[in-house]
């Protein structure tokens, strides 16, 4: 006879075994799939690693995950510590990384809504600034991480030369690092037109015109980069492919090269006082100590990449960094035609001589000057004590660009008509300047003249201020302008439905007497909407 009461006791034991072997096997297979997906790290590796403890298996997974990872095996498994030290390395490579990064991400969301036509272009720029989603922030965080870009790269190469990092086995990793500092140049310079507003078509004019100033091949030169003796349609359509398709193509050939040498043939330099320094044992025997790159660097670096990228959107949030000039037109040239900032020091050799020389000859010495330093450098010792003439000739080159740039600024080396200048200071022919960005509200109607006393202006701060500047300004050249008078006029154009001012005219003018030309007058007139963006409410 079969015992019923024996067979359920049997099958509640089973069932009570089954239940508590579940959550049991739920955690296996749990764990089974976080280590298919990590390459091996099992939750509670994971959780050590967040936890910055010691691994907890045996041998080492973190060593296993950068093996299989495809991610992770780009970078060494561990480092020697006095290699990480921030006062060595700044983490500058890494922010150039970085910042390419953040320009491949925001540009590929920005060419969804852009076309490469100059008939398009400008206005898909406006309607990426007023309607798309965030597109102005978007434009601007582009704009901030390309600035961001040319700056880390630069001074990731100084302070590679100024410790002397480019020596021995590194000498080709400095030559990468070169010609990755001339593609940072060339992508930022390429996207400059993409916006075809009147800085972009002026700037990228006076840059590829220095393309035809090359010997022998300078007019090939030149139509091959505009498409035609002007830039126009072909022009904007070679700089967009230059911008998203073919230099960050090379570049990312490059900056794996580049990342191979430093990652897994000879590393990050350590600081030359602790290879060639005297140190004490115990303090150089931790400063050769391994440091993993999980969890140490790794969460060193998420640390960081969270940090710059909130500063940087703190920082397009607050202050709009990518202005839109009006649209590009061919038939008027600017009054102050400038270089995008990191080719001021180009601008201004072009004013000390010939083009040819100053714009294509030096500037290829230079770089070819650069390429060629580890090869120049016979020097073993990275010691800044033993390297007092390499040092002093870096300090000396880059003041040099810092001069250079200064000369490659609207205002030097060039002297314009005195009234023209103030009036430009004051009403530049593109950007904002200080009546631009008067509130509408304080544009009092009426006509103001430097040599008032300003009591009619009471009650508009903004305006009163803008008097005052023209008349220092004017005093400021007196010598120049005998006799000088400026006036503001101020006019209603237009009204809206509802009775009230929507676009007002403003008049600035200087009249003086000049000793041979007799009476002299310089006005420029403008027209300021309610509603711009650089009007103050």
């Amino acid at each position: 006879m079969v015992n019923l009461g024996e067979l359920r006791n049997t099958a509640m034991q089973k069932i009570s075994e089954m239940r508590a072997e579940l959550p049991v096997k739920a955690a296996e297979m749990l764990d089974q799939r976080i280590r298919a997906i990590t390459a091996g790290l099992s939750a509670n590796e994971l959780r050590a690693i967040t936890r910055g403890e010691s691994p907890t298996e045996k041998p080492n997974p973190r060593y296993k995950l950068q093996t299989k990872s495809f991610l992770f095996h780009l970078r060494p498994r561990y480092y020697q510590r006095a290699s990480t030290w921030f006062s060595h390395t700044f983490r500058l490579g890494w922010l150039s990384v970085f910042t390419f990064f953040v320009e491949t991400f925001t540009g590929i969301i920005l060419m969804v809504f852009y076309t490469p036509i100059p008939t398009q272009a400008y206005a898909d720029i406006l309607n990426i600034m007023a309607n798309v989603p965030f597109g102005r922030f978007m434009r601007d965080l582009h704009r901030l991480g390309a600035e961001m870009m040319v700056i880390s790269v630069f001074l990731h190469m100084v302070r590679v030369y100024f410790t002397g990092s480019y020596k021995g086995e590194r000498s080709f990793t400095w030559l990468t690092g070169v010609v990755l500092l001339l593609l940072t140049l060339l992508l930022s310079f390429s996207g400059y037109l993409l916006p075809w507003d009147q800085l972009a078509y002026w700037a990228v004019t006076i840059g590829t015109s220095m393309a035809e100033a090359m010997p022998v091949i300078g007019t090939q030169v030149n139509l091959l980069l505009r498409g035609a003796p002007d830039i126009g349609a072909g022009g904007l359509l070679r700089f967009y492919l230059l911008h998203v398709l073919f230099v960050p193509l090379i570049a990312i050939l490059v900056i794996s090269i580049h990342y191979y040498k430093v990652s897994r043939e000879h590393s990050i330099s350590l600081p030359a006082s602790v290879e060639e320094g005297e140190m004490d044992p115990a303090e150089k025997k931790k400063a050769l100590e391994r440091v993993d790159f999980i969890p140490d660097l790794i969460t060193h670096e998420i640390f960081l990449t969270s940090l710059v990228t909130f500063i940087m959107v703190l920082f397009v949030l607050f202050i709009p960094i990518a202005p839109l000039e009006t649209h590009a037109n061919y038939n008027a040239t600017p009054l102050d035609t400038e270089a995008p900032w990191y080719f001021l020091w180009v601008q201004g050799m072009l004013k000390l001589g010939d083009k040819t020389l100053m714009g294509v000859i030096l500037p290829g010495a230079i770089f070819t000057l650069l390429a060629a330093i580890p090869y120049i450098d016979r020097n073993p010792s990275r010691l800044a004590r033993n390297r007092k003439l390499e040092i002093t000739l870096g300090i000396l080159f880059i003041a040099l660009l810092g001069v250079l740039s200064y000369f490659g600024t609207p205002k030097a080396l060039i002297e314009q008509p005195p009234a023209t200048r103030i009036v430009q200071d004051m009403i530049p022919q593109e950007g904002e300047g200080e009546v631009r960005t008067l509130p509408f509200s304080q544009l009092k109607v009426g006509r103001y003249t430097t040599d008032m006393d300003f009591a009619t202006v009471n009650g508009t701060p903004g305006l009163k201020q803008v008097m005052v500047d023209l008349q220092q300004k004017i005093k400021q050249k007196a010598d120049k302008l005998p006799g000088a008078k400026g006036t503001v006029e101020i006019a209603d154009v237009q009204v809206d439905g509802s009775g009230q001012t929507e676009l007002k005219q403003v008049i600035m003018r200087i009249a003086w007497t000049d000793p041979q030309r007799g009476d002299q007058v310089y006005e420029k007139v403008i027209f300021l909407h309610r509603d711009a963006a650089h009007t103050a409410k």
